[in-house]
């Protein structure tokens, strides 16, 4: 499996996607360049590299092919196991990765890398949505939610927990559907009104049939199943989806990323689910001016499906909670709208602290106002 870090085009160094101006800077001379001069410059170095590499012998390859066969053999292993290892282009460490992980950094030499075999072939995403916030945003946005909320562990928001903070490429499956649907029942309306002593009741029913086309844009399903954190990613939805772009590796150069393990033939049975009853919901919603309305039947005919494989951006802190239970907290920020959602730890010792002196001052003012009594 290839293991890449995009280089600068200046001076080799690696380089990072900047998401305040949408291109790609180098830290080490400074130069800043485009998704498309990245390309290009890739392109280049690609095609010298095969200009370079001496054609092979056909006997001799296939004297090689148990060799080959056992290496395939064993990465098929590798991948089946929770851990990975592979070799930093840039310092020659050891980088450990479990099985879904497609872009990280080199602990030692921090520089990012891409583990492209991941994201190629039949895992080759068909867009990305490329982050447009910061980290110094992100970060800011973090520290002003969290301190906003009482009774906080004092280090969920200090320096140590803010170096937490995380860029990562979330995998998805979006849908773009379109249905007939056709829902028939029977209305009921009920009007009643007096004249004198007498009351009247009219009691009227009617056959309600409603038809139309219904069309599903962008339904959101996630493609990763250890996310765990899903109610939080989920919970910074949506996504501003007519902003992704072809899919392009460099984007993910400065971030995390993870690959897709579900895939979509195992959703399609709940995706189409989830259709219909959408479908069925937007027909019942026209029909108006009755009492009531008893569904009797209904039909919904999925016409059309497309389904892309993207990968979108998340701001993510995991935070354990120093308790014997070891529970874990996420907050989660959407990388592109900076919509934020997350469940916060509770300092139980802050909030008996404050606890006890409301108890200690209600007590004594109760003491002071008995005595005067």
């Amino acid at each position: 499996m290839d293991v890449i870090t995009h280089k600068c085009p200046n001076c080799g160094g690696a380089l990072t996607f900047d998401p305040g101006d949408q291109k790609f800077h180098c830290p080490f001379c400074l130069s800043i360049f485009t998704e498309d001069e990245v390309t290009a410059f890739e392109e280049k170095q690609k095609e010298a590299q095969m200009a370079d590499t001496p054609v092979s012998d056909p006997s001799a390859a296939t004297e090689t092919e148990p060799s080959l066969q056992e290496e395939v053999r064993e990465q098929a292993d590798a991948q089946a196991g929770q851990m990975d290892l592979f070799t930093c282009p840039s310092c020659g460490a050891e980088i450990v990765t479990d099985a879904t992980t497609a872009a990280t950094y080199c602990y030692f030499c921090h520089n990012p890398v891409v583990l492209s075999g991941r994201l190629s072939g039949e895992f080759l995403p068909n867009k990305v949505l490329p982050f447009a916030i910061e980290k110094e945003e992100a970060t800011k946005k973090f520290l002003e939610w969290a301190q906003k909320k009482k009774f906080v562990p004092r280090d969920f928001f200090d320096q140590a927990q803010v170096e937490k903070l995380t860029g990562v490429y979330f995998p998805y499956w979006v849908v773009d559907a379109e249905m007939n649907g056709s829902l028939s029942g029977m209305g009921t309306s009920l009007r009643i009104w007096r004249v004198g002593d007498i009351e009247y009741t009219e009691h009227k029913q009617y056959d309600v049939l409603r038809r139309g086309k219904i069309k599903v844009n962008e339904l959101l399903k996630h493609a990763l199943s250890k996310n765990v954190q899903q109610k939080m990613v989920t919970g910074v939805q949506p996504f501003p989806l007519e902003k992704a772009v072809a899919f392009r590796s460099q984007y993910l150069a400065g971030f995390q990323a993870e690959k897709r393990d579900i895939e979509y033939i195992d959703l399609s049975d709940e995706v189409k689910n989830e259709l219909s009853g959408y479908a069925e919901n937007l027909l019942a919603g026209t029909v108006n001016g009755y009492t009531s309305f008893k569904r009797n039947n209904r039909s919904i005919n999925l016409t059309k499906e497309e389904n892309n494989y993207v990968l979108l951006p998340v701001w993510l802190v995991t935070y354990r909670a120093d308790d014997e239970n070891k529970s874990a907290f996420y907050y989660a920020m959407n990388g592109q709208t900076g919509k934020v959602s997350g469940v916060l730890p509770i300092s139980y010792k802050r909030l008996g602290i404050v606890s006890g002196a409301i108890f200690a001052a209600t007590t004594i003012l109760a003491l002071i106002g008995a005595y005067f009594l």
